[in-house]
């Protein structure tokens, strides 16, 4: 019998949402979807908010991810989604986040800590946003959108895997505030 343990894991850093957020970011994606010919869209369960790409990761790796955020002194702050936005010439669209204080703090933390625990750094400006669809094919144009958002009181180390052919996002690790 095969040990399941023994396989590394695509790992990232995520804040998951609450049912209202999650729902009005599904209403944007399903505007986009509706003005577009083709893409790629997010599945709804699939809609958060990437702190920090770490890659692929060995039960070892995973099990210090894990201690290193649990450390990780983490209090409710607000996110805001406030403006929508495309990457890659328009293909990528994206639901992007006010870029406040304590949102950054905790992202430049996480990044800290990885970088400690020997993960390669990304030296690009962090970018907070939510994917809203891939290869997307539209004549389309990012349009204003009323800002909507929650307090986010919760980390995720989340676990990408496809399963039967689609991409799945499992929390595998959940860092509460006052945790």
């Amino acid at each position: 019998m095969l040990d399941l343990e023994e396989f590394v894991m695509r790992l990232f850093i995520a804040i998951n949402f609450g049912a209202e957020t999650r729902s009005r970011l599904i209403a944007l994606r399903e505007q986009l979807r509706s003005r577009s010919r083709a893409g790629n869209f997010s599945f709804d369960e699939n809609l958060h908010l990437t702190l920090a790409f770490i890659g692929e990761c060995s039960p070892k790796d995973t099990g210090k991810i894990k201690s290193e955020l649990e450390t990780v002194a983490l209090t409710p702050f607000e996110v805001r989604v406030e403006r929508l936005g495309t990457f890659s010439h328009g293909t990528l669209w994206w639901a992007g986040l006010s870029e406040d204080e304590p949102l950054m703090a905790l992202q430049r933390e996480i990044a800290r800590r990885l970088t400690l625990l020997g993960f390669p750094s990304n030296d690009r400006k962090y970018s907070p946003h939510i994917t809203l669809g891939r290869e997307v094919v539209t004549d389309a144009r990012p349009w204003p959108i009323i800002p909507f958002g929650e307090t986010a009181g919760a980390i995720d180390l989340m676990k990408s895997e496809r399963l039967k052919g689609r991409l799945t996002y499992t929390s595998i690790f959940k860092k509460s505030a006052g945790a």
